[in-house]
């Protein structure tokens, strides 16, 4: 586990593309277009480069030319949702050593029209274990979080009636959003089966576009959210869930304790949760785990309309999905107060990523 740098950086400045499902450009120009959105808005030029991908995205090095900047620290993250938060801390960690002054953070991929999550080829190397899923129905995440999910249900008492709670105020949140892909109400029950019990509903946009972050120094950013803490965990330093005793038991479990204790915070002091949805049965599990709802109330809030403080821009289920840092951006805003469905007075933010049984959380404050 990582502690991260209580106040030590802020984030001044955030920049998105729009999401579509054909942007019909390169990595480069998406990533060359947020990066400037956010650098504009922070008002400072960037000294290190940070990024995280899963061999879809544009270089650092790149990305450094197109925007005319004296490239110093600089490093490419293998990872998708898991560095989503724990980047953050990577970020902070180089300005807390003195490595560098401004750091921008970014994630690019044509996640949609380029490379699908689904289309894994069987070579050596990357890859290699699909081998052995591939011919039990295992084709891809969807069915392996199918089979959690599954249990999930089984062992909490939930049902699909509480999965369709979720999808259905993702998209009331997302209504509100301009750049969400999906604002418009579903007939959740029509939605074709995926694997049982995941509908398509219940999965996560495929989406192309670009998010940026700038992070700071936070006495040079005075107003911006502030990186209070954040924590890298993982369950046994395991990559798959398959290696876990419990197939349900995802990396939340395992860092909102360390979390909470490093930002001198407890769930009661969380305004606004931007979780990462990348299926709808991780929201129930996710508000457990941070301590932000008691397993038996969970059917209350999921079917009733009692996740109005969690993901308001409608997540990644709704909005988008550019590997959860568009979730840390909707964090941004709600903390600067211009955020979708803007919960009042937030001060502050907690934000998740993850793949797996293993990722990552910050807290964010104002």
């Amino acid at each position: 586990m990582r502690q991260g740098f209580s106040g030590k950086a802020a984030i001044a400045g955030v920049g998105m593309t729009e999401l579509s499902r054909a942007s019909g450009r390169t990595e480069l120009d998406l990533a060359t277009e947020a990066s400037r959105g956010a650098i504009e808005e922070a008002g400072r030029t960037p000294d290190a480069i940070l990024s995280y991908h899963l061999g879809d995205s544009a270089p650092v090095t790149h990305l450094a030319r197109e925007l005319r900047i004296e490239l110093g620290w600089h490093n490419e993250i293998y990872g998708g949702g898991t560095q989503s938060a724990s980047i953050l801390g990577d970020a902070a960690m180089l300005i807390h050593a003195g490595l560098a002054r401004t750091v921008l953070v970014y994630r690019a991929l044509n996640g949609r029209s380029g490379r699908r999550m689904n289309t894994l080829g069987l070579r050596l190397g990357e890859g290699v274990e699909e081998q052995f899923t591939h011919p039990y129905g295992m084709a891809g995440p969807v069915q392996q979080f199918a089979l959690a999910a599954q249990r999930y249900l089984y062992d909490s008492g939930l049902t699909e009636h509480d999965l369709c709670g979720v999808v259905r105020q993702s998209r009331e949140h997302a209504a509100a959003n301009p750049r969400a892909l999906r604002r418009e109400p579903e007939d959740y029950w029509a939605s074709p089966l995926v694997a049982s019990p995941l509908r398509r509903a219940d999965c996560c946009q495929e989406t192309d576009g670009a998010c940026a972050l700038v992070v700071t120094e936070a006495d040079g950013a005075p107003g911006a959210p502030r990186i209070h803490a954040v924590v890298r965990g993982g369950g046994t330093g395991a990559s798959t869930m398959g290696t876990a005793g419990d197939v349900t038991r995802i990396f939340s479990s395992y860092v909102s304790g360390p979390l909470y204790e490093a930002a001198g915070m407890t769930p009661g002091d969380v305004d606004v949760a931007l979780l990462y949805d990348a299926y709808s049965w991780l929201v129930p599990r996710q508000l457990e785990d941070f301590g932000l709802c008691a397993r038996e109330d969970l059917p209350g809030v999921l079917r009733d309309g009692g996740l109005r403080t969690v993901n308001p821009h409608g997540g990644l289920l709704s909005e988008g999905y550019v590997h959860g840092l568009n979730n840390v951006a909707e964090a941004v805003r709600q903390l600067r107060g211009d955020g979708v469905n803007q919960v009042p007075g937030a001060e502050v933010a907690l934000c998740a990523g993850f793949g797996g049984s293993y990722g990552s959380a910050a807290i964010l404050t104002r």
